[in-house]
């Protein structure tokens, strides 16, 4: 009897751990699955703010604080736009001044917490930007998708689709560029976005099931005059736009693939962001799985489009090193084994999707250089 109950005892225990595992599994993967747009990823460092000056504002010293170009800071209930360390500011040894070039709303003070963030525009096209916009409703098969449309004149449109921890507020860094160059653009709300429907279990699938929101936006764009049509996508955005490129009953009207910061292994990316959250690292593998049994998604692979054999249409692709979310060596590796269609630039000290932050003169003319003759 005694045996008995010991191994009962034994089998509980079991069982009760099991079960810890896997709900901490299932916790660590919310990192990735349920990634709330335009909140921080778990890797971007909450930094305080020590105060402001004319044109400046001090922040806690951290390499975040002090990655060079333009970023938007945000709070609860505050943004602003930062531009360069400015070394030459008083300061004391754990903090950093950097050129402060506007608060959009909000205030900062002393001892608030804030974070960086690409997205260096809030609002609309025509609110931020002084660009002539309409508000579209775009059929998608979760229901009716929001997205911006800025008309240009020529008939090869660039859908722009953001990734995670932003919104489409984040093609707003490219649209004067793109304006200036004729291009009419679409910016596109998918589902889980505000305002456009949410996933039937809730969650993000990293772009898996939501490269179809993008196919409907690009059956749109072909609907109302486009005829060819490039794919700019940050973060699981580019990997909603390798799929569209290989799956789309309309890929033959894409001309060619943007790729910022492209997640092109979610697992890597998902181990990532639960590793920011703390997770143990013998958790990580548990929170792999869970994603795979809460989503469906597939074992682990290039995402899907992102093969060197799928690859069809001219390909920009801007990352850098230290993105610690999608690595940057896959961008590597598919640039090398496609050099008669994938075209590299690389930015250093750029965090994730946020390339564009980092050097903006360097990826207007990289990107300017690549579109050339896809006009």
């Amino acid at each position: 009897m005694r045996t008995v109950k010991a191994t009962a005892a034994a089998v509980t225990v079991a069982l009760a751990a099991g079960a810890a595992s896997v709900a901490a599994g299932r916790l660590a993967s919310d990192a990735a699955l349920k990634a709330s747009p335009g909140r921080p990823l778990p890797t971007e460092p909450r930094l305080t703010v020590h105060g402001t000056a004319a044109g400046q504002i001090t922040l806690t010293r951290d390499l975040a604080a002090l990655r060079p170009g333009r970023y938007g800071l945000a709070g609860d209930g505050s943004h602003a736009v930062v531009g360069p360390v400015l070394p030459s500011a008083a300061h004391s040894a754990d903090t950093v001044v950097r050129r402060l070039e506007r608060v959009t709303h909000g205030t900062f003070e002393s001892g608030d917490k804030a974070w960086f963030t690409p997205n260096v525009h809030v609002g609309t096209p025509s609110a931020a930007l002084g660009l002539d916009h309409t508000d579209v409703g775009i059929p998608g098969e979760l229901g009716t998708l929001p997205a911006w449309f800025v008309p240009g004149a020529r008939d090869t449109w660039v859908i722009a689709v953001h990734g995670l921890g932003t919104t489409r507020e984040h093609a707003m860094n490219i649209m004067g560029f793109l304006n200036r160059h004729h291009f009419p653009v679409l910016a596109l709300a998918y589902r889980g976005d505000p305002g456009a429907p949410r996933s039937p279990d809730g969650l993000g699938h990293l772009g898996e099931t939501e490269w179809r929101d993008l196919d409907a936006a690009l059956h749109y764009a072909v609907r109302n005059g486009a005829e060819q049509v490039v794919l700019h996508g940050w973060s699981t955005g580019a990997t909603m736009a390798l799929r569209a490129a290989a799956h789309s009953g309309l890929r033959d009207r894409v001309s060619g693939l943007v790729l910022d910061s492209p997640v092109l292994s979610w697992e890597t990316t998902l181990r990532a962001l639960a590793a920011a959250r703390h997770t143990p690292g013998v958790l990580l593998p548990l929170a792999v799985r869970a994603a795979q049994g809460r989503t469906g998604l597939r074992a682990d692979r290039l995402a899907g489009g992102a093969g060197p054999g799928r690859l069809t249409v001219p390909t920009l692709i801007v990352h850098g090193p230290d993105d610690t979310v999608a690595p940057w060596q896959h961008s590597r590796r598919l640039a090398d084994a496609r050099p008669d269609l994938v075209a590299l630039h690389t930015v250093t000290k750029a965090p994730h999707a946020a390339m564009w932050n980092a050097d903006p003169d360097g990826y207007e003319e990289a990107l300017r250089r690549f579109l050339t003759p896809l006009m």
